[in-house]
């Protein structure tokens, strides 16, 4: 369920090129975090407000958007970040 509710947040809040979310809490069970409850994911996202923005802030956009997931329902998150131009060189 979760894997979904990122993907919706993620898509409303950004309306990305791209979208790619990896749930690995399976390689992470009997870990503290996956006890908790919280899964371990890893998102891939193109998106135009990443235009001119550093990594930090990227991140912070994405976190802002799933702030209320962070507190339970994810307990680690890999975040790549791009910019359709970025993506479009190859300079990832």
């Amino acid at each position: 369920m979760t894997t979904e509710q990122i993907k919706q947040l993620l898509n409303e809040a950004f309306k990305p090129e791209l979208l790619e979310i990896l749930d690995n809490s399976a390689a992470h069970a009997g870990h503290a975090g996956a006890r908790s409850g919280g899964g371990h994911y890893h998102v891939t996202i193109v998106a135009e407000a990443f235009e001119g923005k550093t990594m930090i802030q990227r991140h912070q956009l994405v976190y802002g958007v799933l702030g209320d997931l962070m507190k339970q329902q994810i307990h680690a998150l890999g975040i790549n970040a791009i910019s359709p131009s970025e993506e479009s060189t190859g300079n990832l």
